[in-house]
């Protein structure tokens, strides 16, 4: 049975590990599920009128003496504004953004930073509802949200942000990555990372779509590993539950299989950036699966 967590708590290495909610949306539940029947899936995650689930955007604060780390950044604050790609009423409307609640700024603030004090962001991949608040609009120019930071990004995947296919055309915006390269702020990754900064590599999976990373932070007593839209929440612990969105499903199952059997193993921490109701979780191996 997974051991869930609300709030986490936790320290590893020189890292104090800061969960960053950046504001909830919905998608379409049976798109979060793909094959799984509705009655099934529903249990924990119940629908709005329009069939939509609740859904968090949640980053990670890795948060240290002279540096900070973001691991992905959320859908973005520009909604109000149109500028390129970026979009406003609409898309508000169509992804039922809550712009009351969290945001980036506010859950930095509520550590004491703001985005001049991050110094790394990595990018598990860009799609919008990861990668949005990477830019931001100052005086009608899209720049970079996070002035001072270096961003990090598979090859694989910025390709595929470029020229994406028919499938994922929706989810890619150049809005938020072009700046990145224009202003020389976007580190482009080939392949897994070891070390890729002090006690954080990055493991390469390609089932959710071309190029996206796990970050894995780890010292000698903890490892957390961020799941980012390999398994997206609480719910996807189990092998066979994919999205729809997942463009190779089989490769995802062997990813999730390979991954989820080292977490159970060692006893990692699982982070949720979508779940809005668990921040991560401990799990164990159930048969051939997890729970």
């Amino acid at each position: 049975m997974k051991t869930q967590i609300q709030n986490l708590n936790l320290k590893i290495g020189p890292y104090a590990v800061c969960p960053i909610p950046t504001g909830l949306f919905g998608l379409d539940g049976g798109a979060m599920f793909g094959t799984v029947p509705k009655v099934l899936w529903s249990k924990s995650n119940p629908t709005d009128e329009q069939n939509r689930i609740l859904m968090e955007a949640r980053g990670l604060l890795l948060k240290s003496p002279g540096c900070n780390i973001l691991i992905d950044c959320g859908n973005g604050g520009d909604f109000t504004a149109k500028y390129g790609d970026k979009l406003g009423s609409k898309f508000v409307e169509l992804y039922n953004i809550d712009k009351s609640g969290p945001s980036l700024e506010k859950s930095l603030r509520s550590h004491g930073l703001t985005v001049d004090d991050i110094h790394h962001v990595i990018l598990t991949h860009l799609h919008f509802d990861h990668a949005g608040g990477a830019t931001t609009i100052v005086n009608n120019q899209l720049v970079p949200t996070f002035p001072k930071a270096k961003y990090y990004i598979q090859r694989g995947n910025l390709e595929t942000a470029q020229k994406p296919n028919l499938r994922e055309k929706a989810s890619y915006f150049g809005a938020n990555f072009q700046p990145l390269i224009d202003s020389g702020s976007l580190i482009v990754l080939d392949g897994p990372a070891e070390n890729l900064l002090p006690g954080i590599s990055t493991i390469l999976s390609n089932g959710h779509t071309q190029g996206q990373q796990m970050v894995k932070v780890s010292d000698s007593h903890n490892t957390l590993l961020y799941c980012g839209d390999v398994v997206p929440t609480s719910t996807h612990v189990r092998t066979a539950w994919l999205m729809g969105y997942d463009l190779h499903p089989l490769m995802l199952m062997e990813e999730k299989q390979k991954c989820l059997s080292e977490a159970a193993d060692h006893g990692w921490y699982l982070f949720f950036e979508h779940d809005p109701y668990c921040d991560s979780a401990r799990i164990e191996k159930n048969g051939h699966d997890f729970a």
